[in-house]
């Protein structure tokens, strides 16, 4: 592109000059693997590639090491271990999660950690979060110490653990993890991860380095972790990592941007020494570009911080539209769990309608025997030019507290297809970002997958009419007592429930503390900047 800068971050805008990190690489090919079950198979057929010498780093929020990347396995510690046999290098980072019983996943990952290291790998449970945080990287890396060309890194929402394995029938995870019960006993679930190559995965390698380096105990601040820890003698320490390879070669037209998350804690990290909040950053600067469309998928969008940036864009550009999709209920049933999500959805929600009317759109998705889909995916194409996908949502939390990992993607071929320049900035609209916003509306749409019923899906005007009337025709389905065929599609409209001021009054609060905090410095927080 003529000025790349003008959509990402120039390395002192990522605010972080102690990380080795650079602004950004070109000459990566990104290809987006959109469900679990196509990640889960890539990520089987790269890793049986490595051999002696060769290196597998992983992060990841969640893991269950039984859980099938395949039908019938290989599971993912069998599939690491079989590495470490032939002589692979496995390093991993898990966050040490909350309990079991608050719907975390302690045991889950200490299994994982067991087993990896029982096969001769080296995984790390990470508890250097500040309190009620995670770390929410999912992250795998692969390097080739005698053919960088097949270097690879996935990067995205998805974990390795059970419910993930999921396709477009969205029939779920036969592999499930208990949520609410709107969700069946196979809960559909929709996610995307992104798979890299080129010169970036030296940067994603760095990335993992950064962490696995840092001298802080990984059982900081958690003194019982640290004597349960003793007392089963687990790793507390990590060896050392093997040298650093040199990055793949360039091999593709795709710039990319990593993004992340880190909070400000103590002790501080060595390579985040206040933080690194290049997520909020790197979004607000795309998003302020926005002229005619911004599409997201997102767990949340709950937070006012973060439906500020959206409702000052829609309020400054009266053709941009806004199209959210969302789970239609939260994960988990009780009112405490549900009313917080709620409220802070409301909120954001609000915000921008109030800015935008007519111009926000929010639809949630069910499979075609009408079970709701649970949207886990965190991704964001702007004006079909800029796209990122990672494991940040659209909260407070995700960009200042936890840890978290993004990908943005700048393409520079331009899309041959009309409108050539839907903003009319001159930037023309980009293949990847236009590609990756049509293989998921083409899904929710039920439209062919080669594209050959995409007429009314590229401007964005007739993008959003025909979103809207697809998801009025199967409302209207439903209302009518679902006479007749059911219709094409699996959009609905968004009808979050309305709540009481009582309810509003005692679950804000909740939702403020607990599900969104802020990881940000004071000056930042009394500044509102990110």
């Amino acid at each position: 592109m003529d000025d790349v800068e003008r959509w990402l971050l120039t390395a002192e805008e990522r605010g972080n000059p102690a990380t080795a990190l650079p602004a950004y690489t070109e000459g990566n090919l990104v290809e987006p693997l959109v469900h679990g079950a196509a990640y889960f198979d890539r990520l089987v057929e790269c890793v049986e590639r490595l051999d002696a010498g060769d290196h597998l780093f992983f992060t990841d929020w969640r893991g269950d090491p039984d859980e099938q990347l395949r039908p019938g396995g290989p599971t993912v510690a069998q599939l690491f271990t079989d590495a470490v046999r032939r002589g692979v290098c496995v390093r991993g980072l898990v966050w040490r999660s909350h309990v079991d019983w608050m719907s975390f996943s302690a045991e889950e990952n200490r299994a994982l950690d067991d087993e990896v290291e029982h096969g001769g790998g080296e995984v790390i449970l990470d508890q250097r979060v500040r309190r009620g945080g995670s770390h929410h990287q999912k992250l795998v890396v692969l390097r080739h110490d005698q053919d960088p060309t097949q270097d690879v890194a996935f990067v995205g929402g998805i974990d390795l653990c059970h419910s993930r394995r999921d396709d477009a029938e969205h029939r779920g995870d036969p592999q499930s993890l208990a949520m609410s019960a709107a969700y069946g006993e196979t809960p559909p679930w929709h996610d995307v991860q992104l798979l890299l190559r080129g010169p970036t995965v030296g940067v994603l390698d760095t990335v993992f380095r950064e962490r696995w380096d840092d001298p802080t105990n990984a059982d900081s601040g958690n003194p019982i972790a640290w004597v349960l820890d003793r007392l089963r003698h687990a790793r507390l320490e990590p060896d050392p990592l093997p040298p650093q390879l040199p990055p793949p070669p360039p091999c593709g037209p795709h710039v990319v941007q990593n993004l992340r998350t880190y909070p400000a804690i103590r002790p501080p990290y060595d390579f985040a020494p206040r933080g690194e909040r290049s997520v909020a950053r790197g979004y607000s600067k795309a998003i302020k570009q926005a002229r005619r469309l911004v599409y997201l998928e997102d767990q949340y969008m709950w937070s006012a911080d973060v439906a500020r940036l959206f409702a000052r864009a829609l309020a400054e550009n009266p053709e941009l539209h806004l199209v959210v999709v969302v789970p239609r209920v939260p994960d988990q049933d009780g009112a405490v769990a549900e009313r917080s999500q709620y409220v802070g959805r409301w909120q954001a929600l609000e915000m921008c309608k109030r800015a935008g009317r007519n111009r926000v759109h929010v639809f949630d998705v069910e499979n075609h025997d009408g079970t709701p889909v649970y949207v886990h995916a965190k991704v964001c194409v702007v004006d079909d030019v800029w796209a990122s996908v990672g494991s940040d949502n659209f909260n407070r939390r995700s960009w200042t507290h936890d840890s978290e990992l993004s990908s943005a993607v700048l393409d520079t071929t331009r899309d041959p297809r009309e409108p050539r320049d839907p903003a009319g900035a001159g930037d023309g609209a980009r293949s990847f970002a236009r590609d990756l916003r049509l293989e998921l509306a083409r899904e929710h749409l039920d439209r062919a997958a080669d594209g050959s019923e995409d007429d009314d899906l590229l401007d964005p005007d007739a993008f959003v009419r025909t979103l809207e009337a697809s998801a009025e025709a199967l409302d209207d389905w439903y209302a009518g007592g679902r006479r007749g065929p059911r219709p094409r599609g699996r959009l609905r409209e968004h009808r979050p429930p309305r709540l009481s001021l009582p309810t509003r009054l005692w679950a804000t609060p909740v939702y403020r503390l607990v599900d969104d905090p802020d990881g940000r410095p004071l000056s930042m927080r009394l500044r509102k900047a990110f």
